[in-house]
């Protein structure tokens, strides 16, 4: 009897589901239920195939993903079974087989595993010992670039040899003492579980077919977010039995810059040309119109295949737009707009983390509660910190607090910076003055995209110090808003994100803030194919997650980054019909 469950599938996510043995690639669309696919698929291979659990290998990309996943098989296959696959991260995979077969290749099984941030002190030490200025060759920089360079199974010794110029020389000395110390150390960093893990299956044939022989079924989450060494890995894992299900979807890959290339979907069916393709295009998320909007978005995309998503929902209403005359009118409409509606269901996505200042203070004022997922508060990120610091000192040179945050960030500058006396008068002048006399800015790197970020918030306090002239008044609005935080009851609160961070979830109601050419899309994708596809991509991915309502604003001027744009409105907006949309500018 055929299990229950399976009953309440569809017919593509049944055909996924009871696929037989061999490579199988499901297309799965925004809301289409393929965590639901997945799950059932191990259950299905379990209850139904009787496949002993241990012999699956169910690869995610987060550990809250592989924590969920667990849940949901373990409640299909119910009690009886005791035994689960193993399910996680590729990098948790790569870690435990580098823990019990490692020593092929000479690692420790004691190896500790190396976060960002003991990688990058381990980075500075490998610049002090070869006596490279960390002032000329940012080390956040250096380690970027090893991290891309292991992602694409680039070690140590291949570096100079692959890889030309003259930061390539300067990343090569460091990358060949970086692995140095890291051996010295007997520690791993994140991309060595990988760029490893590929090379014990690459190098030992014992361990390579003891792990092939013993996963007769390979479960991969968000393929279109695997580099190189993940792809190698499904390679060397499926390489005896060749049972595979990936699950992508090529209109959802967003995070290029991370290493994630969707072309992987692609190399799968080169790779394995029998293998069996099943798109589920079925929305269970989104009424028509949203989805609708969304089709006519991504449609303008040509280098990727793309899901036509359809649903059974009702057609619901339009999708709103609002045209502010300024940042501030726009904010205040969703401050305005949020009174009708459920906070624990609603979202306020933004292209850049600068963004989410004005729509914090606007919050704050209002007395609505919000929740910042995947970031840091505007006011308590590390360099809005410091720019504050070296105000609240020039105010207050008693102020024992600031002075050993500058002390931190450099005696020297600090020196210089207490001898210093503003010739400006007003904030931004001041502020701009102590940025040049203390050279802080030079501390960022402008082609890194997380110094890039720290920069744009730098350049977006400007814009305050544009509204708060009156030193005094700037930071007094500074610290009221950096100290009032609002009692929030769980849940009950706004979210507020990044598009990059919203992927994977949902919200009855979405708003799509600063729909500016130059800013979405980003003025630094405007003039390259491909990071514009990625932008549309982005969109696409923000305009999936709204369930019943979304309002796509934008403003005529904006004082953004300390200065006023005029931008014209985004094309992603242009791309949907007009019967699609309803202007709400009579709030």
């Amino acid at each position: 009897m055929a299990t229950d469950w399976l009953k309440e599938l569809n017919k593509e996510q049944k055909r996924a589901v009871t696929y037989g043995d061999g490579p199988l690639l499901i297309l799965a669309g925004a809301g289409s239920g393929k965590t639901r696919a997945l799950t059932c698929r191990a259950a299905y291979l379990i209850k139904e195939k009787g496949l002993d659990p241990t012999r699956i290998l169910l690869v995610t990309f987060t550990n809250k993903a592989a924590k969920e996943m667990k849940e949901r098989v373990k409640k299909l296959i119910g009690k009886e079974i005791t035994r689960l696959p193993w399910m996680g991260t590729f990098h948790a995979f790569c870690a435990r087989i580098l823990r019990i077969d490692g020593q092929a290749i000479g690692i420790n099984r004691q190896f500790v595993i190396y976060d960002e941030d003991d990688s990058l002190a381990t980075i500075k030490q490998a610049m002090k010992n070869l006596d490279i200025d960390n002032q000329i060759y940012k080390p956040r920089v250096i380690k970027a670039a090893i991290s891309a360079a292991k992602n694409e199974l680039i070690d140590q010794r291949e570096y100079g040899q692959l890889i030309k110029g003259n930061l390539a020389e300067v990343v090569g000395q460091v990358y060949r003492e970086y692995q140095r110390l890291l051996k010295t150390y007997e520690a791993l960093d994140f991309d060595d579980l990988l760029m490893l893990g590929v090379k014990l299956l690459q190098n030992s044939e014992i361990v390579a077919k003891k792990y092939q022989e013993k996963y007769l079924q390979v479960l991969i989450d968000e393929y279109q977010d695997t580099n190189k060494a993940q792809y190698q890995l499904t390679k060397f894992l499926t390489k005896k039995w060749r049972n595979f299900t990936a699950v992508g979807d090529f209109s959802q890959s967003i995070y290029s810059w991370r290493g994630a290339d969707f072309r992987n979907l692609n190399n799968l069916k080169n790779d394995f040309p029998d293998i069996e393709v099943v798109s589920m295009e079925q929305n269970y998320r989104s009424t028509k119109n949203i989805l609708a909007a969304a089709n006519q978005v991504i449609a303008k995309n040509s280098s990727h295949p793309i899901l036509k998503l359809w649903a059974e929902s009702q057609d619901g209403p339009k999708i709103k737009t609002f045209e502010g005359a300024d940042d501030k009118e726009e904010v205040q409409f969703i401050v305005n707009s949020l009174a009708a509606l459920d906070y624990q269901d609603t979202a306020i996505l933004y292209r850049t983390n600068a963004q989410s200042r004005i729509i914090e203070e606007a919050l704050i004022k209002a007395g609505i509660p919000y929740i910042l997922v995947g970031g840091v508060k505007f006011y308590s990120r590390m360099e809005i910190k410091d720019c504050l610091a070296y105000l609240r000192f020039l105010i207050n040179p008693k102020d024992k607090v600031s002075y050993k945050r500058l002390e931190k960030i450099g005696k020297r500058q600090l020196e210089k910076f207490v001898n210093w006396r503003p010739s400006g008068k007003t904030t931004r002048e001041i502020l701009e003055g102590a940025l040049k006399e203390t050279k802080y800015l030079d501390r960022f790197d402008p082609k890194d995209e997380e110094d890039i970020a720290r920069l744009e918030n730098i350049k977006e306090l400007m814009s305050v110090a544009e509204e708060y002239p009156d030193l005094e008044e700037f930071l007094e609005n500074a610290a009221l808003a950096e100290e009032r935080d609002l009692v929030k009851e769980k849940g009950k609160c706004v979210t507020l994100m990044t598009l990059h961070a919203s992927k994977g979830l949902e919200f009855k109601n979405v708003f799509m803030v600063g729909m500016e050419e130059g800013l979405f899309p980003h003025s630094r994708s405007l003039m390259d194919r491909e990071e514009l596809e990625e932008e549309r991509r982005l969109c696409y991915v923000g305009m999936t997650r709204a369930k019943e309502n979304l309002c796509l604003s934008y403003s005529r001027r904006r004082l953004y980054f300390g200065s006023i744009a005029n931008n014209a409105v985004s094309r992603f907006l242009g791309d949907i019909e007009e019967s699609l949309l309803e202007s709400i500018n009579d709030y």
